[in-house]
């Protein structure tokens, strides 16, 4: 029988955390873009390794403090697993030449005043049809960002668009996980969820779009039109650009609507890119092997280069040797580290019972219906700022305040909405959560670039706050019923 367990304080429930912020904080003061290539993976074990001595302090043995690291990082195997397919899938699809074709259409058919507009509506589009923000950055996310880059833009801005659409779509798609998770969390089922979700989801998505339109009258396309040119035919001339090349992400995209869980799908793409770069790029693959004459050896060897290490593409156009560059799944590894080292704080401190201390306290002072609301969506993020997960940002703060819902004639969409509208957007825009981490990697841009941009997901959260205290389309409980 496991000894007595002391219930944490208040008090000592907050200073893993407050250690926390001040380490991390410092990090990005001293450390600045630099800070999650190292400095924040040691803020989290420092970190943790303070919330274990609490532990101990608690009477939790070191066994079942191992036992809370090794469930939290168990949870995010697959996002780990997930994030190195994509290094290898960046790589073939830079070698085969899906990316550069998708930027050289892309040059021809949008342009800078519409751009960011037309960037969220793609990446929402994309988005519902495979129900995952992570895999519509990693297919049209990278190829978006090499058009914008093209045309000028600001690269916060272009990732802001991306991302904002990418989480509409996934918010809104069946087939998302965390759309599935929030309504079995809160004890409704998935389309009311959804129907109801649409009610703030739908103007946060709206504002978004007119800030984008309107951003997009101010962006000089004139000063631009010459480098497009001049970016086609640097691409052009390495590359053998056909319409033929789509097949790749298109397949990807047809193989996660038809449910396909994303790793299998992208190792899929994967492959399927490497055999399109032996038929249509020969004169990559020996380009990327050193001017080895094209053959099944220095094809075999190109291939397992793109998908396991840096690949640069020199043309001449310096702007255009940014873009065709990949660093496979070597590039992921400092993400997969910030993800071990968070999910090892995370672990701790969810077993130990320090973070739903801190959450029971917000709950009682939430007197209103607004107030609950909000104190939800404050949880919410709190857990991603915190936990540095979406999932638990998701699960925990869905179990601890279902009952108080249901209390107060709440019906459950009221939390499967709220869970939503803050747990899932908000875990983008924080560089040490899995998902800030994962599109900081993905995108080429760092956390705190991307953040003042992603207008969908800092609006989402103040929107359903809104309803909240203003009393909109908050669905009570039929008690007759």
């Amino acid at each position: 029988m496991d000894k007595d367990h002391i219930k944490p304080s208040l008090g000592l429930s907050l200073l893993p955390l407050i250690f926390l912020i001040i380490l991390l904080s410092s990090n990005v003061y001293i450390f600045n873009d630099d800070a999650s290539y190292g400095p924040n993976q040691m803020a989290l074990i420092f970190a943790a390794a303070f919330a274990g001595l609490m532990s101990i302090r608690l009477n939790y043995s070191w066994e079942e403090i191992l036992k809370g690291i090794v469930k939290s990082i168990s949870s995010a195997m697959s996002a780990i697993l997930i994030l190195l397919m994509i290094g290898s899938l960046a790589g073939t699809w830079l070698i085969s030449g899906v990316v550069p074709a998708m930027i050289y259409y892309g040059l021809e058919i949008l342009n800078p005043t519409i751009f960011l507009f037309a960037a969220c509506i793609v990446s929402a589009v994309v988005s519902i049809a495979t129900g995952s923000s992570w895999s519509t950055a990693a297919t049209m996310g990278i190829a978006l960002m090499g058009i914008g880059q093209a045309l000028g833009l600001h690269e916060g801005v272009i990732a802001g668009a991306i991302i904002s659409g990418a989480y509409f779509g996934d918010k809104m798609s069946p087939l998302s996980d965390t759309t599935n998770l929030a309504p079995a969390m809160a004890g409704t089922d998935l389309f009311t969820h959804i129907r109801y979700m649409a009610l703030t989801t739908g103007p946060s998505i709206i504002i978004t779009l007119i800030i984008f339109l309107i951003w997009g009258f101010t962006v000089d396309g004139s000063t631009t039109l010459g480098s497009v040119v001049e970016v086609q035919t640097a691409i052009a001339s390495k590359f053998e650009i056909n319409l033929f090349l789509f097949i790749v992400p298109a397949v990807v995209i047809f193989l996660i609507v038809k449910k396909m869980p994303a790793l299998p799908a992208l190792f899929i793409g994967t492959i399927l890119a490497a055999v399109i770069a032996l038929i249509f790029q020969p004169q990559i693959i020996s380009y990327v092997v050193g001017g080895t004459e094209f053959g099944l050896v220095s094809g075999y060897e190109a291939i397992l280069r793109a998908m396991f290490t840096e690949v640069n593409i020199e043309t001449g156009n310096a702007m255009v040797d940014e873009l065709l560059t990949s660093s496979g799944m070597e590039g992921m590894l400092s993400t997969v580290w910030l993800i071990v080292c968070a999910m090892i704080f995370g672990g701790i401190v969810e077993s130990n019972g320090m973070l739903r201390r801190i959450a029971d306290s917000i709950i009682s002072v939430a007197h209103s219906t607004g107030s609950l609301i909000a104190a939800t969506a404050g949880t919410c993020i709190t857990f991603n700022l915190t936990a540095s997960d979406q999932y638990i940002a998701i699960v925990v703060p869905g179990r601890m305040f279902s009952k108080e819902f249901e209390e107060r004639g709440l019906a459950p969409e009221n939390l499967s909405r709220t869970l939503e509208d803050s747990g899932t957007v908000t875990s983008v825009l924080i560089p040490w959560n899995t998902c800030g981490a994962y599109q900081s990697t993905v995108l080429g841009v760092a956390t705190f670039t991307y953040l003042p941009y992603c207008f969908f997901n800092m609006i989402s959260p103040f929107m359903t706050i809104l309803y909240g205290y203003a009393n909109i389309k908050i669905r009570r409980i039929n008690k007759e019923g």
